[in-house]
C-alpha cells in the first residue's frame, strides 16, 4: 500500500505543477488589466505604471513565473491584488461554507441514491425502476441554474419556508444543498443500479441464495457490498467537485463560498487569489481520488493483492 500511495503522491505533484503553469499562463492571457480594474479607467497613465511596479506587474511574464513557483515553494500564495490582505486569508474564510455545503449535498445525495438504485435493482423492470430511473433523468437533466431559481421562487418567496439567499444559518443551507444533492442523487443512483444488477449475476450470489438466504440478506450484505467500488469512484469524483466550489449553485445563491470567490477574482483580475483557488481546487481533486484508492483497499481485498 505504501508503494501505491508514494506513487500517486508523486505523480499528483506532477499534476500540480501543471495545473499552476497553465492557470498563470491563461490568467495572464485573458483580455483585461488589473492596475485598471483597481484604479478606474480614468486614472492616468503615471498612477498606472506606478501601481503596476509596485505589484510587480512590469516584470517580463517569466520572471513573474519563477517568482510564482518559488514562493509557492515557500508556500507563500501573496497578497489580494484587490483587497491587499494574505491569500491564506481570503481561502480560509470561503473554505468553512463551501466544505459545509458539500457535505450536506452529497449526504443528501447517497441518502437518496443508495435505496433508490438497490429498489430499481431489485425490481427490475417493473413500476418502481422506472420511477426511479425516470427521476435519475430528470434529475441529470435538470441545470442548477434554473432549478435554484425555481427553488427560491417557490419555498422562499411564495412559502417564506427559507431565505432567499446568503448564509444566515441552517434554514439557508436547504436550497443550496437540494439544488446539488438531487443532481447528484441522479447520477449516483443509476450508477448504484447497474453495479447491483452487475453483480446479482455473479456466483456468489448464487450461492447465497441457494443458502437459504433471504432476498434482503442476499441484497443489501452480499450484492451491495461487492458492488462499491464503482459507486465510491463517482462519489470521490463528485465530493471532489463539490469541494471544488459549485459556482453556479453557489453564485446563485450568493453562498459565499470558493466558487462565488473564484468568480470575483476573475472579474476583478486578482491573480494570486485566482491561482490559489484553482491550485486549492486541484489539490482538493488530487486527495480526493487519494482516498477514494485507500478506500478501495478497505472495501475491497483484491485490491490490495494487486488483483
Amino acid at each position: 500500500m505504501f508503494e501505491r500511495l508514494l506513487a500517486r503522491v508523486g505523480s499528483s505533484l506532477i499534476v500540480v505543477w501543471g495545473v499552476c503553469t497553465l492557470v498563470f499562463l491563461l490568467i495572464h492571457l485573458v483580455p483585461g488589466d488589473p492596475v485598471a480594474v483597481m484604479l478606474g479607467e480614468g486614472a492616468r497613465p503615471a498612477d498606472q505604471a506606478a501601481l503596476r511596479a509596485a505589484l510587480g506587474l512590469d516584470r517580463p511574464l517569466a520572471v513573474q513565473y519563477l517568482d510564482y513557483l518559488g514562493r509557492l515553494v515557500q508556500l507563500d500564495l501573496g497578497t489580494s491584488l484587490h483587497s491587499q490582505r494574505p491569500v491564506v486569508a481570503v481561502l480560509a474564510e470561503r473554505i468553512g461554507p463551501t466544505l459545509q455545503l458539500a457535505v450536506a449535498a452529497l449526504t443528501l445525495g447517497i441518502v437518496l441514491a443508495l435505496p433508490m438504485g438497490v429498489l430499481a435493482a431489485q425490481h427490475r423492470g417493473g413500476g418502481i425502476d422506472r420511477g426511479a430511473m425516470g427521476f435519475s433523468m430528470l434529475g441529470a437533466a435538470i441545470p442548477n441554474f434554473w432549478l435554484g431559481p425555481m427553488l427560491i421562487l417557490v419555498f422562499s418567496l411564495w412559502l417564506g419556508w427559507t431565505p432567499v439567499s446568503g448564509r444566515e444559518g441552517l434554514a439557508s443551507l436547504v436550497l443550496p444543498a437540494v439544488t446539488l444533492g438531487t443532481g447528484l442523487a441522479a447520477i449516483l443512483a443509476r450508477m448504484v443500479r447497474s453495479s447491483v444488477l452487475e453483480v446479482l449475476g455473479e456466483d456468489y450470489v448464487r450461492t447465497a441464495r441457494a443458502k437459504g438466504l433471504s432476498p434482503a440478506a442476499v441484497l443489501w450484505r452480499h450484492a451491495l457490498r461487492n458492488a462499491w467500488l464503482p459507486v465510491l469512484t463517482l462519489i470521490g469524483i463528485q465530493f471532489g467537485a463539490l469541494l471544488g466550489g459549485a459556482v453556479v449553485t453557489e453564485t446563485v445563491f450568493a453562498w459565499p463560498g470558493l466558487g462565488s470567490l473564484l468568480i470575483e477574482a476573475i472579474q476583478t483580475r486578482d491573480y494570486p487569489v485566482v491561482q490559489a483557488a484553482v491550485l486549492l481546487i486541484s489539490l482538493t481533486y488530487l486527495a480526493v481520488n487519494t482516498a477514494t484508492d485507500l478506500l478501495y483497499v478497505a472495501v475491497d481485498p483484491r485490491v490490495r493483492l494487486g488483483k
